[in-house]
């Protein structure tokens, strides 16, 4: 297993589980979910939505480069984020 630097107060995960197996994809998961219950800020950027949706706390989403949406994970759904993404909000 991998370990993050000491001392670290952010962790930036740009598309952490892109092309690694079912059983990497949850050890990834664990971890950055450990990380943020021992207070690391989190950084997560995925095109996968569920993953977006099941480790996030709150959810940016940003389309030519300006943030038109804020949405808490119970609110989010892959349309609306993805309607979000394409400029169209709601």
């Amino acid at each position: 297993m991998y370990q993050l630097s000491c001392g670290s107060k952010v962790l930036v995960a740009a598309q952490p589980t892109r092309g690694v197996d079912v059983g990497a994809i949850e050890a990834i998961h664990r971890r950055i979910l450990q990380a943020r219950d021992q207070g690391m800020g989190v950084l997560l950027v995925s095109a996968d939505l569920n993953e977006v949706i099941s480790l996030s706390d709150r959810i940016l989403v940003i389309h030519e480069g300006r943030l038109v949406g804020e949405l808490r994970p119970e609110e989010a759904t892959e349309e609306r984020i993805g309607l979000l993404m394409g400029g169209i909000q709601h």
